[in-house]
This record gives C-alpha cells, sequence and structure tokens, in this order.
C-alpha cells in the first residue's frame, strides 16, 4: 500500500505544477478560519467546509487541522469509463474512508475512532440524517487540494559570504533551486542578487575543487547535492556533516527583489 501511494504521488509530481509544502508549513493552518488537512500527498483546505457545517461533526476536522490524517482513508484503484491510447480503460485513484466490522451488528461500518466527521453517515438508523449523499463527499473533491506535502525532505544551509550570516533550512527536495532561492526570501529580499554556489568537482571526481553556479531550474539532487544523511549515520557521523551548503557571492546589483 504504501509502495502504490508513493508511486501515484510521484506520477501527480510529474504532471502538475501545484505548490510543495513541508509538514512544518501545513502546521501552520490549524485556526477555524484556516484550516488544512494533509492525507496520502495531498493538502486539504477544509476552511469553508467547516464555515458551513458548525457542530459537533466539525469537531474531529478542527481537532487534526494542521495534521496529516492519512490513516482514516485508504487509495482504492478504479477503472475510468474513458480510454488511453491503447484502447485501455483509464484507472484512477480514489479516497475511501477506512471500514472494519462492528463486533455488535457484524455490519461494515465506517472506522471513526477520532469520532464521526462531516459527510461520515451514523451507524444508527434512529439519528437524524439527510439520507441524500452529498455529491461527493470532501475527502473525494479534489478541488479543495491546494499542494502537495514533500515527500523527500532536505536540509540545506546557505551561506552569505558578503553578511556572513548562515541560515539552515528545510526544504522539499522535490523543488527547483528557484524555488528555493524564493523560499529563502523571507531572509534575504535580495536573494537573486547573489551569486548561488556550491564547492564541488566539477571536472569529475579527481579534478580540483572550486565554487561552481547551480543550475536555479534544477533540483538539489540534480545539481550534484545529494542526501548523504543515511550514509553518515550508517559511519557513525554526525549528520549535520551531510548537509550541503550553498555559498551567495554577491553581484553588486540590488535591482532585483
Amino acid at each position: 500500500a504504501a509502495a502504490f501511494a508513493l508511486a501515484w504521488f510521484r506520477v501527480r509530481a510529474r504532471a502538475t505544477t501545484m505548490r510543495i509544502y513541508t509538514p512544518a508549513e501545513v502546521a501552520h493552518h490549524s485556526a477555524p478560519d484556516d484550516a488544512w488537512v494533509s492525507f496520502h500527498g495531498d493538502i486539504y483546505d477544509i476552511t469553508r467546509l467547516i464555515s458551513e457545517n458548525e457542530g459537533p461533526l466539525v469537531g474531529p476536522l478542527l481537532k487534526n487541522a494542521g495534521a496529516d490524517i492519512s490513516h482514516w482513508f485508504n487509495l482504492t484503484e478504479s477503472a475510468d469509463e474513458s480510454e488511453n491510447s491503447n484502447g485501455e480503460k483509464k484507472k484512477v485513484v480514489v479516497v475511501e474512508l477506512k471500514t472494519h466490522v462492528d463486533a455488535v451488528t457484524n455490519l461494515r461500518r465506517p472506522y471513526v475512532p477520532h469520532g464521526r466527521f462531516v459527510h461520515v453517515p451514523p451507524n444508527d438508523c434512529s439519528v437524524e440524517w439527510d439520507s441524500a449523499p452529498a455529491a461527493l463527499p470532501w475527502w473525494q473533491d479534489r478541488t479543495q487540494i491546494v499542494g502537495r506535502v514533500s515527500r523527500d525532505l532536505r536540509k540545506i544551509r546557505i551561506k552569505n559570504v558578503l553578511t556572513r550570516q548562515e541560515h539552515l533550512m528545510e526544504v522539499p527536495g522535490e523543488e527547483t533551486l528557484q524555488e528555493i532561492q524564493q523560499r529563502y526570501a523571507e531572509f534575504n529580499w535580495h536573494a537573486q542578487s547573489y551569486a548561488w554556489r556550491v564547492l564541488k568537482r566539477a571536472d569529475g571526481p579527481h579534478s580540483e575543487l572550486k565554487f561552481t553556479d547551480v543550475e536555479l531550474e534544477k533540483t538539489l539532487e540534480e545539481n550534484g547535492l545529494v542526501d548523504d544523511t543515511q550514509t553518515f549515520e550508517e559511519l557513525s557521523i554526525p549528520n549535520d556533516a551531510a548537509i550541503p551548503v550553498i555559498h551567495l557571492y554577491f553581484k553588486d546589483d540590488l535591482t532585483v527583489a
């Protein structure tokens, strides 16, 4: 199941330019008037859902706002009515609420140990309930998706050679250096006025180490900045030594901000 979910995420990552967020960024959206949740890689903005459904059924959603709730749902694959270029039925991925067999009734019921929430039917038929289902339960409404959660978090150090300032950042490994540069603008509005360089052997494994400009349209890994954290852990070397460092050299141009 985990391998299937990861494969699905990678396919979607290639097919969309939707923004990628870190779990820490998602966690900031934990208020009734600004509520996000994530599951199976996607991030849903449930702020409007909460405002339109005041009452006990929003309790579990408010309690888990800003968190990952993948354990509430399963991903299932089903055939679409349309066909691909080979005449085969297309496969679509559907998010389904987890269920279990009730020990008392021996019937399959929604599995909601955290409490029933919006669009989940009650187990007790005596409870007042609008039997006419919504067009889609909110967890299948993909129009509420605002981004994706990174599956490849990386730590990097950015050193400003001019000011000697240094910042440790956690960034999505899926992002390009240009996107990371935009994140760094929080610390330096003129981030684009600097040359971004890394120390590496640009002409082969035995060549001389020298500072080389990064290619901003590529990711960290595509720039040769691989994640060696696991290797360092296996060798009992402090993880800090595995964090790549990007040096910023001022280009004497503050026109770019």
